[in-house]
């Protein structure tokens, strides 16, 4: 889509931008912030697909969208001897900001969908994809927020703090720096958690692996206190509940911030920036 000044010029007195894209065309969008100077924020939440951020030394957020037909088989013999027509659908993708918050959004919610986004690299994010799709995240510093159902979530050089949580895949994260007394988690159910931390590391670990071990090479301070169990009474039902906390505690570096960390099925590990 090409975009000659005087009509771009026009496009900046709106806060939405929209534009209409074809099936497997690439379509870019520019957005200006109200205040380049200052961080910003990314909202953008798809069904289907796969979301990459990119942290830039730029001052706009910069979005790239395509639609990926996929490959159907769910027809058998029925289409068997058939020639497949393109039906060519497109969908509209909606990138609105306002003091420097930007929230992208897609009118088809039934069409898979790839987006890279270029943000500064001072940005705080809020990404999310269900099905079909990973999320990345490279280059970006800030508070990120970062939720998947069926695909891996990737963060690499990232700083600040960070509460990532998936279902099905991996994640792996790779820090820079983070912001002292920030609570961060990491949560999945079938699939590791792996994040690389500086060294001057200071928090209190809170970990849980289900069907799986935990990993570091930092110095862990374990709390060898007796495991904790809960009793509860229902009198109404006669019922009498115990609960055991089997969750494993430490402080790395004399503790701080609460870090957690969950899985069923998989390895934690936890990393020292070498």
């Amino acid at each position: 889509m090409k975009i000659n000044k005087i009509i771009f010029a026009v496009l900046m007195l709106f806060v939405a931008i929209p534009f209409l894209a074809q099936s497997q065309e690439k379509e870019q969008l520019t957005i200006p912030l109200s205040d380049p100077n200052k961080e910003g924020k990314l909202n953008v939440g798809i069904i289907s697909g796969s979301i990459k951020v990119i942290g830039y030394a730029g001052k706009e957020v910069i979005i790239d969208a395509i639609s990926v037909e996929k490959n159907n088989k769910k027809y058998g013999q029925e289409s068997e001897g058939m020639k497949k027509i393109n039906s060519n659908d497109g969908f509209e993708l909606t990138a609105k900001e306002k003091n420097n918050t930007v929230n992208v959004g897609v009118d088809n919610v039934n069409m898979h969908i790839n987006i890279t986004i270029k943000v500064p690299h001072k940005f705080s994010l809020k990404v999310s994809t269900i099905n079909n799709g990973d999320i990345s995240v490279e280059n970006v510093i800030g508070n990120l927020e970062i939720s998947n159902i069926n695909g891996f979530i990737k963060m690499k050089n990232v700083g600040g703090s960070v509460v990532a949580n998936t279902i099905n895949k991996d994640i792996v994260v790779n820090f820079t720096e983070i912001t002292p007394n920030t609570p961060m988690a990491f949560t999945t159910l079938n699939g590791k958690v792996d994040v690389t931390f500086p060294s001057s590391l200071k928090a209190n670990v809170k970990l849980k692996t289900d069907m799986g071990e935990v990993f570091t090479d930092f110095d862990i301070d374990l709390d060898k206190a007796p495991t904790k169990i809960n009793q509860s009474i229902d009198k109404e039902n006669g019922l009498y509940k115990i609960k055991k906390d089997d969750w494993t505690y430490g402080k790395i570096n004399g503790g701080g911030s609460e870090i957690m960390m969950k899985t069923m099925q998989g390895n934690i590990y936890i990393r020292k920036i070498k």
